[in-house]
């Protein structure tokens, strides 16, 4: 089964079982609690980016240029990438998926800002989005920043882990995120982007107690693994 590690905030790592590496949302060199920093990270096959804000993009390009790695990401920001030299890059947009060597993309509707971090034209401004990620067998949903929406609902049954921010400030806090664990029915859910910046401290042990037995809370620490 697919290995998923977390390198703080709401970056992660993800490994399928025929060793294909996909990174989520690389958030490194500049983040805090990270666990690594990107240069350690090795081999990369795929970037997968949920919006283009610094603390999800700022790594993805430098990545992407260092691995030869495939950026997935919306139109507007593939777009901008290739206005940057990469040219190994798939565009989707919300409502959309794909098939790659690995498994299925889908990109999700998320509420949040489209600003994308190095575009200083604003020219590619796009709409932020969540990933739904079928790998393995397995069903991974990484909400990326964004508000609680009626349009979670539709997940229901078609997720085995979601990744959902508790921070509150700039996206959902501990309450809504509990509310989107009641729309989507995971078996698991994992809190992210929090305890980053003062701004956006949770007790993610309060948020266990608040989901209780509506799904598996696993709090990760940067470094800790979780097997899908």
């Amino acid at each position: 089964m697919a290995s998923l590690t977390y390198h703080g905030h709401s970056t992660f790592s993800l490994r399928t079982d025929d060793g294909t590496r996909i990174v989520i949302d690389p958030f490194f060199d500049d983040n805090p609690v990270s666990d690594v920093k990107r240069s350690e990270l090795g081999h990369v096959d795929f970037i997968l980016c949920t919006h283009g804000h610094t603390d999800h993009f700022v790594d993805a390009l430098p990545l992407a240029r260092e691995t030869g790695a495939m950026l997935v990401a919306t139109y507007e920001i593939v777009a901008f990438a290739g206005t940057q030299g990469i040219e190994n890059s798939h565009p989707l947009h919300i409502g959309g998926g794909r098939d790659f060597p690995f498994g299925r993309v889908k990109m999700t509707p998320a509420i949040h800002g489209g600003q994308v971090h190095g575009d200083d034209t604003g020219q590619y401004t796009t709409n932020p989005a969540g990933l739904l990620i079928n790998v393995d067998g397995r069903a991974l949903y990484h909400a990326g920043d964004t508000a609680l929406t009626m349009d979670m609902q539709l997940l229901r049954g078609q997720v085995d882990v979601a990744l959902l921010p508790i921070g509150d400030n700039f996206t959902m806090g501990p309450d809504d995120a509990v509310r989107a664990v009641e729309f989507i029915q995971p078996e698991v859910v994992v809190p992210i982007h929090y305890n980053t910046w003062p701004m956006i401290e949770q007790d993610p042990e309060r948020f266990r107690d608040l989901v209780g037995d509506r799904a598996r809370v696993e709090v990760l620490e940067p470094g800790g693994q979780l097997t899908l």
